[in-house]
């Protein structure tokens, strides 16, 4: 074990993308975002959106001429990159525990024969790991100037860009005071209000099966309590065995939890946020940022283990009218 702990291992180019990040960005760490993720998009990332002609059938006795109508219409948007570093600090004793652990609980380890493959490799996903849950929430709680105190300063959240949407009225249906509509209705009557308010463009989304809520533990614990109450003989069988997801008329509520940072935060705590999966996107770039690496080494002065890994990462919400929102005013 001590060779891991002396040697140093540093990922850059090709082995950061295949070793490290795009397991990272795949799998059940990317499903568990449930959001479109661009990886190693050229800098600046900008993505293209069309907006299709509704009618493009023509009557073929029209004449011989170019009767395709107006052009599609083109919509670009770019997503802002921040250059960050996410660093992580073991004592040598917390980092032979855990590394140990990590390895010990696969079952086709041979604890007789440890290679440095194996250790290097329980290193890495652990590190991985810790990335993983820091970019998901800097991913709805980032913000960069740090004055709604999130603790989650590396880049601007998706929760930060909605609250000042909503309180804009850029979206196409909105309220930054969801309270008010959770006291004086049913929580299936909120989220039927955002579905029929929805705009028709989010509407003809509806088949494709990506339009999602999006929700703070609250609301979701709210739909639930309502399908016990209202199914309580038919809830049998998912009260004993749990509910993988939650549906209402065909949509998922996507569970978002950001306790305890976003209670002691100056965001909204309770959302819901109905769009397309495909517009809220992230994006990471180790391939055009410069100095992007993920290193690990021993610092023998401080006796511990670091871990450092720099890329540049931001987000976005695409089209603002393919988006209803109810939140919670932001507080002072």
């Amino acid at each position: 074990m001590s060779n891991i702990i002396v040697n140093p291992k540093n990922y850059t180019g090709h082995e950061l993308e295949t070793i490290f990040f795009r397991p990272l960005l795949s799998g059940p760490s990317a499903e568990s975002l449930g959001i479109r993720i661009l990886y190693n998009m050229p800098m600046p990332t900008v993505v293209q959106m069309w907006d299709h002609s509704n009618n493009v059938l023509k009557p073929f006795d029209e004449g011989s001429s170019w009767s395709g109508g107006t052009r599609s219409t083109h919509y670009q948007k770019t997503i802002p990159l921040s250059r960050v570093k996410a660093e992580n600090a073991f004592s040598a004793s917390d980092y032979f525990s855990t590394i140990f652990e990590l390895i010990t609980n696969r079952a086709d380890v041979n604890m007789e024969d440890l290679s440095g493959t194996e250790l290097e490799a329980a290193e890495t996903e652990l590190f991985r790991r810790a990335i993983a849950e820091s970019i998901r929430m800097n991913l709805w709680l980032g913000d960069k100037g740090g004055a709604l105190e999130t603790g989650y300063t590396s880049f601007d959240g998706l929760l930060k860009l909605v609250d000042k949407r909503v309180g804009d009225g850029s979206f196409h249906y909105s309220s930054n005071i969801l309270t008010g509509y959770l006291e004086d209705y049913e929580i299936c009557e909120v989220l039927d209000l955002i579905i029929n308010n929805a705009s028709p463009r989010l509407k003809g989304l509806y088949n494709e099966g990506q339009v999602a809520f999006f929700v703070s533990p609250h609301i979701y614990a709210l739909y639930e309590s309502y399908l016990n109450s209202a199914f309580g003989a038919a809830s049998y069988v998912d009260t004993q065995n749990g509910r993988k997801a939650l549906m209402y008329r065909g949509f998922q509520l996507v569970e978002i939890n950001l306790e305890p940072a976003i209670s002691s935060s100056k965001l909204s705590h309770d959302f819901i946020i109905f769009t397309d999966r495909s517009n809220l996107v992230m994006a990471v770039n180790t391939a055009d940022s410069p100095g992007s690496e993920v290193r690990m080494w021993y610092n023998p002065d401080e006796m511990e283990n670091r871990q450092r890994a720099v890329f540049a990462i931001g987000c976005e919400v695409l089209d603002d009218e393919l988006v209803c929102a109810f939140i919670d005013k932001a507080k002072e």
